[in-house]
Formats: C-alpha cells, sequence, structure tokens
C-alpha cells in the first residue's frame, strides 16, 4: 500500500489532495476524499457514507457534582491568591481552569486519545493500522510526522479538532468497518510527533497537544522503552493521570515469546518507580499492553481498551480531575502549612505587653501612685510642714503634678521596644505559614507599625490622667479639720502660756503645755495616720491610671497591627480551606 505524507502542503503532493483544498485549512472540516480514493483503489466502494450524523450538534459534556467543586474551588483560591502569589506561581492552576472551562463546553459524546512515541517507536505505523488506511507516513526518514494529526471515527468533533490547532488539511477518517464503527464510535486519534524529534518545533507540538488530550497511548519499543528522556520529562511528571495512559510496546515480532515478558515485567518495573499506578486486577491505572503494530498481533487489545475508554465517555473528565490533582500538588507548598497557624491569645498579650511597657504604663502608675500620696501629705500635713514644702516648691511645677512629657533617650528607647515588638508578633504569626503567606504577614505588620510610636503617644496623653492634683477622697476635708484643730490647739497653747508669761494671765503651765503638746503630737500623728489611709486609695489610683495606659496601648497595636495579621491570617485560613476541597485532605488546623 502507499504511503502518504499527509504532512506535506497539497500542491507537493498532489495524488493526496483532498476535496476542498482549495478553501483555506480553517474552512475544511473534513476531509474524506483521500479515504475515498484508497478504497476506490482497493476495489472498495467508492464513497463513504455520513456516520454519526446528528439532529444537532453534539452535546457539551457534563462534569460530576465533586469535579465541579474542585474547580470552583480552585477558581476561588486562584482569585483569592492573585494579591499574595506571582503569575508564575499561579499560572498552571489558571491553565487548568481554562483548559477545564473550554473541555466542559465542547462534545461530551467524544474522546481525543493522542499516539506519542520516541523516534522509530513505531507510533505511525500503529495510528495507520488503528485506522486501516495510511494515513500518518511511515518509513525510515527520521523524523517522520512532523506535525499533529487527527483521525475521528464519527462526526461532531471538528471543534474538539480546532482546539488542538490541527488545520482541515491534517484531518482524516478510518477506513469504513462495521466493526470498528461500533467499536470505536466517538474516538478521536492524533498521531503526535517524536518526542524525541532534533526539530523544536516537533517538540513543541508534543508538549502543546499532551496537554489538551483526554488520554494518551505512550508507544515504546524494545530497545528505547527505558529511555530517561522518555521517563523523566514525560512519565514522571504525568504518573498523577495513569488512569487515562496506556503504554504500549510495540514491535514484539522481533522478539521471542519470553524476552517480550521480560521486557513487559522491567517495563512495569519502571513505571512503578515513576510513580504511576497500574491498572491491573480491576484497579485504576495504567493499560500496559505488548503488540506488533506491523503483524497486527495485540492490535485487537488495544482497540478493546480504547472502545472501552471511548465508550464510558469518562476519559475527558479523568483528565481534568488528574490534571487539578497536578496542579494542587504543584501549589502545596505555597498553601500547606504546619499546625498550630495563627497567634495564640499569649502572644496577642504578650504583644499588648510590649507596648505597655514601651509606653511606660507601669512606670506612669507608679508615679501617678506617688503623687496621689504626695498629695495626700501635703493636704493632711502639718501647717508648718505644708509651708516649708510651699517655700521649697516655689517657682516649680504645682504641687503632685503628673510629668507628661518624656525625655528624647527615653523616646528613641521606647520607639525600639515598640519595634521588637512588632516584629516579635510578626515571626510568631507567620512562624507556620508556607513564604508567600508568612511575607504578607510580616509586610502586613510593617506597615501597621508606620507610625505606631507617635499613635501611641498620642493615645497615652489622652488616656494619661491631667495634671495638676489628683482627685481626692471624701475624708481628706476631715483630715484636714482634725489638722487644723492640731494646730489650734498649738496656738492657742502658746499664746496662752505667753499670757501668763506677760503677766496677762495667771500662771497655770499645765494646761497650755497639755494643750500644746496635744497639738505638736497630735498634728504628726494625724498626717501618718493619713498617710497609712491613703496607701489603699494611692494604689487603686496608680493601678487604675495603668490599666488606662495598657488599654489605650492594646488597643492602637491591635487596631494598627494584630487586626491587619490577623486579616492576612483569616485570608490564609480560606485559601487553605479551598485548597482541602481541592487537594481533598486537610492541610494542617
Amino acid at each position: 500500500m502507499d504511503h502518504v505524507d499527509a504532512t506535506a502542503p497539497a500542491d507537493e503532493e498532489p495524488h493526496a489532495r483532498v476535496e476542498g483544498d482549495q478553501r483555506p485549512d480553517d474552512e475544511v472540516s473534513w476531509d474524506d476524499g483521500l479515504i475515498a480514493r484508497r478504497v476506490t483503489e482497493g476495489n472498495a466502494p467508492q464513497e463513504a457514507p455520513a456516520r454519526g450524523t446528528t439532529s444537532g450538534p453534539p452535546a457539551p459534556m457534563a462534569y460530576d457534582g465533586p469535579l465541579r467543586s474542585r474547580l470552583d474551588a480552585l477558581r476561588e483560591l486562584v482569585g483569592l491568591s492573585r494579591a499574595r502569589l506571582d503569575n508564575q506561581t499561579l499560572a498552571e492552576a489558571a491553565r487548568v481552569l481554562d483548559e477545564a472551562t473550554a473541555r466542559r463546553k465542547l462534545s461530551g459524546q467524544h474522546t481525543v486519545v493522542a499516539i506519542a512515541g520516541a523516534t522509530g517507536s513505531g507510533k505511525s505505523q500503529l495510528f495507520n493500522t488503528l485506522a486501516g488506511v495510511p494515513i500518518s507516513e511511515t518509513g525510515v526518514r527520521r523524523p517522520t510526522t512532523a506535525a499533529p494529526i487527527a483521525c475521528s471515527w464519527s462526526d461532531g468533533a471538528a471543534t474538539l479538532i480546532d482546539r488542538l490547532g490541527i488545520p482541515g488539511r491534517l484531518r482524516r477518517r478510518p477506513l469504513q468497518s462495521a466493526e470498528a464503527e461500533a467499536q470505536l464510535r466517538g474516538l478521536v486519534l492524533i498521531d503526535l510527533p517524536d518526542h524525541d524529534s532534533a526539530a523544536v518545533q516537533h517538540r513543541e507540538h508534543v508538549d502543546r497537544v499532551l496537554k489538551l488530550v483526554d488520554a494518551v497511548i505512550w508507544v515504546v519499543d524494545p530497545e528505547k522503552y527505558a529511555d530517561a528522556a522518555l521517563h523523566e520529562r514525560y512519565l514522571r511528571p504525568m504518573a498523577g493521570h495513569a488512569e487515562v495512559m496506556i503504554v504500549v510496546l510495540n514491535q514484539t515480532d522481533r522478539l521471542p515469546a519470553e524476552a517480550t515478558e521480560q521486557i513487559l515485567d522491567d517495563l512495569r518495573r519502571l513505571l512503578d518507580e515513576d510513580g504511576i499506578a497500574l491498572g491491573e486486577y480491576d484497579e485504576p491505572g495504567a493499560t500496559v499492553l505488548a503488540l506488533s503494530a506491523l503483524t497486527g498481533d495485540g492490535v485487537g487489545d488495544l482497540r478493546e481498551t480504547l472502545g472501552k475508554i471511548v465508550a464510558e465517555r469518562g476519559a475527558a473528565a479523568r483528565r481534568v480531575s488528574a490534571d487539578v490533582d497536578a496542579a494542587a500538588a504543584d501549589l502545596r507548598p505555597v498553601y500547606a502549612a504546619g499546625q498550630g497557624v495563627g497567634l495564640s491569645e499569649e502572644a496577642r498579650e504578650e504583644f499588648s505587653g510590649r507596648l505597655a511597657d514601651a509606653v511606660g504604663a507601669t512606670a506612669a502608675g507608679e508615679a501617678a501612685e506617688r503623687a496621689w500620696l504626695r498629695s495626700a501629705n501635703r493636704a493632711c500635713g502639718t501647717p508648718w510642714l505644708r509651708l516649708w514644702r510651699w517655700y521649697q516648691d516655689r517657682g516649680g511645677p504645682q504641687t503632685g503634678s503628673l510629668p507628661v512629657r518624656r525625655h528624647a533617650d527615653a523616646e528613641a528607647t521606647a520607639r525600639q521596644r515598640v519595634e521588637q515588638a512588632v516584629r516579635t508578633v510578626s515571626e510568631q504569626a507567620a512562624a507556620e505559614l508556607p513564604t508567600p503567606w508568612a511575607q504578607a504577614v510580616r509586610e502586613a505588620a510593617v506597615r501597621g507599625s508606620q507610625g505606631l510610636s507617635e499613635s501611641l503617644d498620642e493615645l497615652a496623653d489622652q488616656a494619661g490622667l491631667p495634671p495638676g492634683r489628683p482627685p481626692r477622697p471624701g475624708w481628706w476635708p476631715v483630715a484636714v479639720l482634725v489638722q487644723a484643730a492640731m494646730t489650734l490647739l498649738q496656738i492657742v497653747g502658746g499664746a496662752w502660756l505667753v499670757g501668763q508669761i506677760a503677766g496677762v494671765l495667771s500662771p497655770n503651765l499645765g494646761v497650755p503645755v497639755l494643750l500644746m503638746l496635744c497639738g505638736i503630737v497630735g498634728g504628726p500623728l494625724v498626717e501618718w495616720g493619713c498617710r497609712l489611709a491613703a496607701r489603699g486609695p494611692a494604689r487603686r489610683y496608680g493601678q487604675e491610671a495603668e490599666r488606662r495606659l495598657r488599654e489605650a496601648a492594646a488597643s492602637c497595636g491591635r487596631a494598627r497591627v494584630l487586626d491587619p495579621v490577623a486579616a492576612e491570617l483569616l485570608r490564609y485560613r480560606e485559601v487553605r480551606e479551598q485548597y482541602g476541597r481541592i487537594a481533598g485532605v486537610g492541610v494542617g488546623r
């Protein structure tokens, strides 16, 4: 039988010109002329009747619920991650979504299967054997197949082949056969160029089409079945696609029976090392067959396997599911994290405590307590002591006032403490996160820390106690009156003694001395009692001042740092949940 180079332009091969070649490639939907002429030359019927004619376009395929759910989760995952991950990281996932959407819109009644193999493996010969007519050129010249060639067993697959970028002049029909018609109806078979071709364009064709077909037949020969390029570049990366993969050992006619079995066993071992599950004992996985495309031995088994794949019409969905699995595996490093992701309550409290220390909440509380005690001592002290203290404080700040400003060195130290607190809490939040999300958390914390020290100072001033004297409790006036009475006793006793000395009053030292002693001793006793009584209120006053500063610092830190960090962590939890739906497994708490 003559061999036809279906990859050559029509004007170079006049005998291969097909009907409708006058039209552009994109307008030629099918080419039955070549097959008709081949049949005529073989004394067969002149014209192939139209097969697969339907009243309308083929129904688009439909994904089942779990696969739709996974695709929706992947779409949500990509959308949520756009602002956090670079386009290159999400490129494959986006491609899978696009291709899944495109495939769903096309015929669900057809299954696109590619035949791929190395130079000299006999894939084109196998392609012709399945089609029953020499469509793809075979020979000793390498490489032989220069572009993908399509062969469809029924109508309605034009849009599927358009998606593969195969022009009309490279689309063919198989030889008419009632058996093949019934067994392979709905099959679209693609013969690919050699994957190890020296021509770069040929390898590009292979890589492009392999991403779009529903299933793949890998053709290997006894000499190159263990080729590292095949296993490392194609089989190993496509290990997750085992259910839509058929591995065929061709050219068994060159081997004795025992050698064929040995090579098949070794081939299965290599596939197992590649991580490819083998579909043995009714388990899902790749099918491994041995055949000879030249003699036809074993081709019937391949036809039967293809017939089952085409009849169940599930290869396209399984291919999409495997693509989603592969995309999920590639994305696992940027979504799967360790346990305990997030900020613990202890970490939050530690951060708030660091900010409170930075604004001097403890020192402010102690200062407020001391100020309250000083105010109590001065208010309840003896008049003579109060007069002396007034004299010492003359020209200075108001008695009992609280400091409201910090020195420059104290402000610098406080700023460093704030920066250290932000770094610590951001590292704690990002500790178990994948690198991109950890970086996003750190950036959110850094953005929030800008101007945090100034905001803390402003809030501290607003939340701090007002300048001047601290508020006085209700018992202070009573203590002041008692202290005034003690002073009055001193004055009365002293005046009485002076009157006696001056002779104005009759001599009587007991009463005035007693009055003076009561006043002199009673004044300090009242002051000491007031000091004891003031300790409790002073402590509460200082604690209140410290609490208000701590709450102000915590509120500011929460609004500017903790809330943005929590938002990033929440976003990560959302995408991690979507990733869990895609991968079908947990990825950490």
